[in-house]
């Protein structure tokens, strides 16, 4: 095996006992055929496998010695011996002989030095002329001088005492192919100058040193060894031109080695890393560093991390995201609500909500409660259908068993799995498996995505400005050239994880520790997205100035449009946050200016809507944030500033109350008040434990409630009615909770405001 340079990596064999070589010779070189027939079987051409001259020469020298010192085989009666090893005894001797004339007689003498030549040991393992040369002397057979001829044919006669590696053995190949070189001028194979030059560059020949497997890629060596020799793995031949770039390689994993060495301290205890690169036809495999260093015994340094299923984190929600563009369930302006918690009871991983917010910030921000609502309405089953598609997981198991959780890292995954999912969103929306091996036929992408969704979730994702506030400016994620990341953090930080890609390369790294303990203080964003960004900007040398800024490119046929980044409208001039999203041009025409940012004139003295008995010079005009009711409990905290109510319509200086009074009089159409179930979850599955207090087996009944705008809206606190398997429970006063206690059997669950008739939809719950 090699690198793409042609550096050495390694050797397999699908037989280790047999070892390495039998390489077929298509053509038998002139050059070869002679010196192997001079040294082995002078008659070769004139006998029928058995040589008679030989056997008596044998004899008499074995007898006139008291010893056997001379074998007589012929070069059918070694291939006889090669296939079906054996004690060198007078029976085997005749076995042999017999042989030897049944092949010769079958086969032809051509066919006979073919297959010797094939399979002949020439010592650490290799057989064949052919792999022998490629070994000892990094060349074809057909390109041997007649010195390299002889020097590799004097091998075979006694391997282990000839090694081209070792001085000595080196010496004595040297000196037996001086004889062979004689033994050809003596047959006029060799003219006197050609001998002459072969035996001063015998003299002269230099064997490379022997090439070892490089320790820095033994994971990917090892790999393509178990592949190869389980024919998994499609090789054009017997040389295997890998797509590893052994200088890379190197550099990728002294810079995994160096980072992990600042983290173990805060519990990471290996890292792996996966580069891989577009080409025509596909993604190479360019690097592939399976831990931090095989020999690490303390830190189980031998275990290939790229192939070790861990808790993916965030790193699936840019699928979702991609499958809801396509199912139309989202598009580009879509307001997503980063309120409360999620379906499935799901919620931020920082405890804080962002309010409204478009696709590309809920998913720049990796949010965990607008994912979860999403998959909810995507569905788990097309979710889950997804991940399969992109080769997640194999169907087994169902869906509930991981649930909404899918997005927050619920379903383990490998990172050579994931860096493979991801060429999905990095090659327009086709599914292509990295390539470990050139000079193969391309492989067949799968379409999984349009490339509209692939493009727009690769804008969402290489924006800067919509990391903003969860991921700093110019941090780990920010790259001087076009640069798409996610990043993923399992549960209590036990794995962290970074995708990124240009539009040349795709880099994934993960972070964590072989024994799933909990890390401090370190994240995807904190550890895998720093190593990811050394190893992009090694990758991205002439780019590092940031001259080629140009972005990546839109979905075919879209327009950029100004649109505010809270409403998804087109900005107006009191919008604060404004983005530009691509849109469809019939859905850019069909856009309207932003209601939410509008300018209203304020009396500074009250702070209330400045109407005709406001004095001129106390009129201000200021910028307001004028969100539906929903949002105005989460504005309120937020500090934003919101319309003030109109004199006389309130009486309290309460920012909620103000903010209720206000919305009354909004500009916006009025919106009915709503009650519904934020806790249980629909479908929700418990489980009593037998061994927990009854004190403790409750179940946490909350609801939301938006007060609506206009005439019927409602004030602040209001009542709420729980009422369970149709008889009523408790009344709690808004925001409050109660608690139900389990009991086993299907439930369902209501509530009312019994002051203004509402009603939310029922859930269901089952409990066993």
């Amino acid at each position: 095996m090699r690198d793409r340079h042609g550096s050495f990596l390694g050797e397999a064999s699908a037989d280790p006992e047999r070892g390495f070589g039998f390489w077929e010779l298509e053509r038998i070189p002139p050059r070869v055929a002679a010196a192997t027939v001079a040294v082995e079987d002078r008659r070769f051409g004139s006998h029928p496998g058995v040589d008679p001259v030989a056997i008596v020469r044998a004899a008499a020298q074995n007898l006139s010695s008291g010893e056997r010192i001379s074998g007589a085989s012929t070069l059918a009666m070694q291939v006889a011996r090669l296939q079906n090893p054996g004690p060198r005894t007078y029976p085997r001797k005749a076995l042999e002989a017999v042989t030897a004339l049944f092949l010769t007689a079958r086969h032809g003498r051509e066919e006979i030095l073919r297959h010797y030549l094939r399979l002949v040991p020439y010592g650490h393992q290799i057989h064949g002329i052919g792999y022998a040369a490629r070994r000892y002397l990094d060349k074809p057979v057909d390109d041997l001088s007649w010195a390299e001829v002889a020097f590799l044919a004097a091998i075979p006669q006694a391997p282990s005492r000839m090694s081209p590696f070792d001085s000595r053995g080196r010496a004595r190949a040297v000196r037996r192919g001086l004889l062979i070189l004689d033994l050809l001028r003596e047959d006029g194979t060799l003219s006197d100058e050609q001998w002459q030059l072969a035996v001063g560059q015998i003299h002269r020949l230099r064997v490379p040193p022997r090439a070892r497997r490089p320790e820095e890629a033994l994971h990917a060596v090892l790999r393509l060894e178990r592949e190869l020799i389980s024919g998994r793995l499609e090789t054009p031949g017997t040389i295997v031109e890998t797509t590893l770039d052994l200088e890379l390689q190197r550099d990728v994993q002294w810079q995994v080695a160096r980072q992990l060495t600042h983290w173990r301290r805060k519990g990471a205890g290996n890292a792996a890393l996966l580069v891989l690169e577009r080409v025509e036809d596909g993604w190479w495999v360019r690097a592939a560093a399976g831990s931090a260093g095989w020999g690490d015994g303390d830190h189980a340094g031998s275990i290939d991390y790229l192939r070790v299923p861990r808790s993916s984190g965030s790193t699936l929600k840019p699928f979702f995201f991609a499958r809801a563009l396509d199912r139309g369930l989202l598009d580009p302006v879509t307001v997503m609500d980063d309120l409360r918690r999620g379906a499935g009871g799901i919620v931020n991983s920082d405890g804080r909500f962002l309010g409204p917010m478009l696709p590309r910030f809920a998913l720049g921000n990796s949010r965990n409660v607008p994912a979860a609502d999403l998959l909810d309405r995507l569905g788990l089953a097309s979710g889950w259908s997804l991940l399969a598609e992109l080769g997640l997981h194999d169907g087994v198991q169902p869906p509930d068993r991981y649930g909404l959780g899918l997005t927050l890292g619920s379903l383990a995954v490998t990172l050579e799995d994931l860096a493979s999912a991801y060429t999905v969103l990095a090659g327009d929306g086709r599914l292509h498996e990295p390539r470990w091996v050139g000079g193969v036929a391309p492989d067949r992408p799968r379409r999984v995505v349009s490339e509209e969704a692939a493009r727009q979730v690769a804008l969402f994702l290489s924006d800067p400005q919509a990391r903003l506030p969860s991921f700093p400016r110019m941090g780990h994620l920010e790259y001087p050239y076009p640069v798409a990341a996610k990043t993923g953090t399992s549960s209590r930080r036990r794995d962290a994880w970074t995708v990124a890609w240009s539009t040349r390369y795709l880099v994934a790294a993960w972070v964590g520790h072989p024994d799933h303990r909990p890390m401090q203080d370190l994240t995807g964003y904190s550890s895998a997205a720093l190593l990811v960004r050394r190893v992009m900007d090694r990758l991205h040398p002439d780019l590092e100035r940031g001259l080629d800024d140009t972005g990546f490119p839109p979905p075919r046929g879209f327009q950029p449009v100004k649109v505010c980044a809270v409403s998804g409208h087109i900005a107006g001039p009191a919008c604060d946050r404004v983005t530009v999203e691509w849109l469809r041009p019939e859905q850019a025409a069909a856009q309207r200016t932003c209601g939410v940012h509008r300018h209203v004139a304020v009396d500074r003295d009250s702070g209330l809507l400045a109407d005709h008995r406001t004095p001129r010079d106390l009129i201000e005009i200021r910028a307001v944030t004028d969100l539906p009711p929903r949002y105005l409990a989460w504005a309120v905290d937020a500090g934003l500033p919101l319309p003030p109510p109109a004199a006389g319509t309130v009486g309290s200086s309460d920012p909620l109350t103000m903010a209720l009074a206000a919305s009354a009089f909004s500009a916006t159409p009025p919106e009915p008040p709503q009650v519904y179930i934020a806790s249980p979850s629909p479908g929700l599955h418990l489980l009593i434990d037998p061994e927990a207090p009854a004190s403790l087996s409750t179940l946490e009944l909350r609801a939301d409630v938006e007060p609506g705008r206009g005439a019927d809206s409602l004030g602040r606190d209001v009542e709420l009615l729980w009422v369970v398997d149709g008889e009523p429970f408790d009344l709690v006063t808004h925001p409050g909770t109660v608690r139900w206690p389990l009991q086993p059997g299907d439930h369902s669950f209501r509530v009312e405001i019994p002051a203004v008739g509402l009603r939310s939809a029922t859930v269901e719950v089952r409990v066993e």
